[in-house]
């Protein structure tokens, strides 16, 4: 199936479900206020040329989903607006920009993000970044293709609550978006489907690469401290297992997986959509770039440090019939669950090290601001 026929298939098949649900009452945009308008340079921004270091390839990673749904410079400058727009929730009250903050790695400081009417969401909003290496979204997975992915939250009950068929005649009430549809597609049309292709570019386009351990990586690591040199060390030593679920130079995995956290889980995660039992209690694996900025961490947010992270693989793994065989001490799924008993000073250097993944350029780049302040 072609990457158009897939986007297509995706959406017709949600829509098709949107038809048999009542529609919730849209709210005019102006409200009566001055209408925000987005501000944008003349040249648009260059989105989609940022070239990834070579070492980002090894192992290769074949899933690189930019070839899918190519970024152009158009097409990224409308979805930046529609991410921060809050006329896409159905009170024009919260926007994708209001739980995924640029300053905190796209992610939400708050341990449940707030929807459009006040209601908390049941898991922690994940950080965006990188998201051309990846696939199968949400930390259950429910979604295959970022095209899917984008568009879940505009229509879920507690995020944004807009139906998404009413949708595209209500921004194209909005003066701003016919041009912006016209320069990215080629006519003024606003439907699902452009929604969905300039949103995906847009988050296609946060891209992250210049941390200091990527400048380790090209000067031998000169700028490293002996406790950050101890951390990498032991993160990469493969006997506290970091690397092993956390992989390439991306830090992350395309998989669910079970990492103790409960005996008996509250959220099963992945196992919720499947049903099968060897998924319950699986989530996705998060990449590690800029972690030090995106607490709190795990998909209920229950840690608020990356040292409390850190005892949890030391010391608070749980016995689970899932558990992932890479902490159990036979080597078996649901094994016994590895203690790792390091020294105060492993965890700290372990600590330094993930804070060397902070990409400060990624955190304040203009091309991923919001653009209506």
């Amino acid at each position: 199936m072609g990457s158009k026929s897939r986007i297509l298939f995706f959406l017709t098949v949600g829509l098709c479900l949107l038809i048999a649900c009542s529609k919730d009452p849209i709210i005019p945009f102006d409200l009566g206020e001055k209408e925000l308008k987005p501000v944008l340079p003349e040249v648009p921004f260059v989105y989609g040329t940022d070239t990834f270091p070579s070492y980002f390839n090894s192992p290769p990673l074949s899933f690189i989903n930019s070839i899918q749904n190519p970024i152009t410079n158009d097409g990224a400058t409308l979805g930046r607006v529609l991410f921060y727009d809050k006329k896409l929730s159905v009170n024009n009250t919260i926007s994708c920009g209001s739980c995924h903050l640029q300053s905190k790695a796209f992610s939400d400081p708050a341990q449940f993000s707030s929807g459009f009417e006040g209601a908390v969401t049941n898991r922690n909003s994940m950080a965006i970044v990188n998201t051309r290496y990846s696939f199968r979204f949400f930390w259950d997975q429910r979604a295959t293709y970022l095209e899917e992915q984008v568009l879940m939250p505009i229509e879920n009950h507690i995020e944004m609550g807009m139906n998404l068929l009413d949708l595209p005649s209500k921004l194209e009430a909005v003066a701003y978006y016919p041009d912006l549809f016209e320069k990215a597609f080629g006519n003024r049309e606003v439907t699902i489907e452009k929604i969905s292709i300039a949103l995906s570019q847009f988050v296609h386009s946060l891209t992250s690469y210049r941390s200091k351990f990527d400048v380790g990586m090209q000067n031998g690591f000169v700028d490293y401290s002996a406790m950050e040199m101890d951390g990498k060390a032991l993160y990469f030593s493969g006997t506290i297992n970091c690397n092993h679920c956390h992989t390439t130079y991306n830090f992350f995995d395309s998989q669910a997986l079970n990492n103790g956290l409960d005996s008996i889980y509250a959220d099963n995660g992945r196992g919720l959509i499947t049903g099968d039992s060897a998924d319950m209690g699986q989530f996705k694996v998060p990449t590690l770039r800029n972690i030090e900025m995106s607490a709190p961490y795990m998909h209920d947010g229950r840690f608020a440090t990356l040292e409390e992270v850190v005892e949890h693989y030391n010391s608070g793994i749980q016995r689970h019939p899932n558990l992932d065989d890479r902490l159990t001490t036979n080597g078996t799924t649901g094994g016994p669950p590895k203690h790792y008993f390091l020294t105060p000073y492993e965890k700290a250097s372990l600590v330094a090290f993930l804070k060397t993944l902070t990409d400060q350029t990624f955190l304040t780049d203009v091309r991923f601001s919001d653009p209506f302040k």
